[in-house]
């Protein structure tokens, strides 16, 4: 089974949830099976794509899959909204070449999730779930702005994503478990697909007022 092989000595995602997090968050950051199913359960869940493209992984991606640090990868990053509410940013890359081979359907998903390809595939297998709380200097940041912004008319351009950066970042210290996120290792014929999900404030808000149900009250099929 592909693990995550993060660089011990940073040690910043980790298997047990950091103190400090609420029970929801512990149960929701370690929880296997399709993110985008348990999500369905609190409402209507729809996939907005916001990148696909050829970059560079980053720092701590290149070191847990143990490839040099410029070579190149397919991304794919996505907002998981529930009832039109941004719940979920999600990041996901490939290598190159598993992109164009043993993970090229990723490049075909559009807007349907990315569970369609991992949980319905017997030859696919994941490595333990690991977590950490966001902070400013880590691109998941930055990727949590840019979910926020699309949903904002206000945050468009330089100067209001500047303005919504600084208002991420004020409420990161005010609140710092509201932002966290989660990643795994998918693997198929020794292919490596790691997704990494950053769980949005939204989401704590809604299991805060509702529990894990509709908001009409009605559990979901």
């Amino acid at each position: 089974m592909a693990r995550v092989r993060f660089d011990a000595a940073d040690a910043h995602w980790r298997e047990t949830p950091r103190a400090g997090a609420s029970a929801a968050q512990k149960d929701w950051l370690t929880r296997g099976g399709s993110l985008t199913a348990h999500l369905a359960r609190l409402g209507d869940v729809t996939v907005r794509v916001t990148r696909e493209a050829v970059a560079t992984p980053w720092a701590d991606e290149h070191a847990a899959l143990a490839c040099a640090a410029r070579v190149p990868v397919w991304v794919r990053e996505v907002v998981l909204a529930v009832d039109g509410v941004p719940f979920v940013a999600a990041h996901s890359i490939a290598p190159i070449a598993a992109s164009r081979g043993v993970w090229q359907a990723i490049r075909r998903l559009r807007t349907r999730p990315l569970a369609e390809l991992l949980y319905s595939d017997t030859e696919v297998t994941r490595s333990p779930l690991v977590s950490r709380r966001v902070i400013a200097r880590h691109p998941l940041f930055m990727l949590s702005v840019r979910a926020l912004a699309g949903t904002d008319k206000r945050m468009t351009g330089t100067v209001c994503d500047r303005a919504g950066s600084a208002g991420m970042a004020a409420a990161i210290v005010a609140a710092p478990h509201a932002f966290a996120a989660r990643r795994s290792v998918f693997e198929r014929h020794g292919a490596a697909l790691m997704v990494t999900e950053c769980l949005l404030p939204a989401l704590w808000r809604h299991l805060d007022a509702h529990g894990e149900r509709r908001a009409c009250g009605a559990r979901a099929d």
